[in-house]
């Protein structure tokens, strides 16, 4: 008896160890990773003289919002923030819709070839962004496309290979004898599409349409060759230009950085249990 005792003693004492290494390991793995941001986050409240005097982990003493005003009265930093966000959330819109029609395509549809080119169309994949940069500004020339909002949200709206390869698999787990009912009560594929695949996938249109808003909102290559004035530059951009016209503020860059990040951690918060549920559904088959 003292036997079987000790040794569910012993094997709770294992468990319980090997659960506090595993978090002790999680909590210094989320440190090294938050650490920067947290001490961005201070510095944003520091005046510039204090920003490299002492320790970086001191509270700034005392705190000031001048970073924040003199960047939204002085550089309009309002500006590059509605921009970005015209930009982000076109091209999450438009990548969540292009790419749920061509996964039902390439998941559901029968047509000849129709494996190959999605085989095909997934090598795409392999192909490096900068690349296309350089045809995607000819077209957009001949278009009159650059300098514009319209020239930062075309060239992605209906371009993400992942997407498409994310959503696919995704429609593949739906089970075919719904679609099958479908059709026997006379329903076309766009109905099929809107009223059973469309609502069966919300988590993962949710995680794509984050994905492609955080591409949206942090790309800065094509921004940067197509927009040349202030009223059509994003946060990515007007960051890139700040610091090279007043690279002595890092106050001011640093908080630049700080208020472009803001948006991005309230989305992961606020839709995270949709990331979570696709990671979980999605099958790479």
């Amino acid at each position: 008896m003292f036997a079987i005792l000790e040794k569910r003693h012993s094997r709770a004492f294992r468990r319980a160890a090997s659960l506090t290494a595993t978090y002790l390991l999680l909590l210094c793995a989320s440190a090294f990773f938050v650490v920067p941001y947290l001490l961005a986050l201070l510095a944003s409240f520091k005046q510039p003289n204090q920003i490299f005097d002492g320790s970086p982990f001191a509270l700034p003493h005392p705190a000031t919002f001048a970073n924040f005003t003199q960047l939204f009265r002085q550089y309009h930093f309002g500006i590059f923030i509605l921009n970005t966000a015209i930009v982000a959330f076109a091209i999450a819109i438009g990548q969540v819709i292009f790419c749920a029609m061509a996964a039902y395509a390439f998941a559901r549809m029968q047509f000849p070839g129709r494996d190959v080119l999605f085989y095909i169309f997934l090598a795409t994949l392999l192909v490096p962004g900068s690349v296309t940069v350089i045809p995607i500004f000819l077209i957009a020339k001949e278009l009159h496309l650059l300098n514009s909002l319209l020239g930062l949200i075309i060239p992605y709206v209906g371009s993400s290979t992942f997407g498409v390869f994310l959503i696919r698999q995704f429609f593949l787990r739906i089970p075919e004898d719904l679609i099958s009912a479908a059709k026997l009560d006379g329903a076309n594929s766009a109905r099929i599409l809107l009223k059973i695949i469309i609502p069966l996938s919300r988590p993962v249109l949710f995680t794509l349409g984050i994905l492609s808003f955080v591409f949206g909102w942090n790309n800065f290559l094509w921004p940067l060759i197509a927009t040349n004035s202030q009223g059509t530059q994003v946060l990515t951009v007007g960051l890139a230009a700040l610091q090279g016209s007043y690279g002595g503020q890092w106050n001011l860059l640093i908080t630049g950085g700080v208020i472009s990040l803001i948006p991005l951690v309230i989305l992961f918060f606020v839709f995270q249990r949709f990331i979570l549920s696709s990671i979980q559904l999605t099958s790479f088959r």
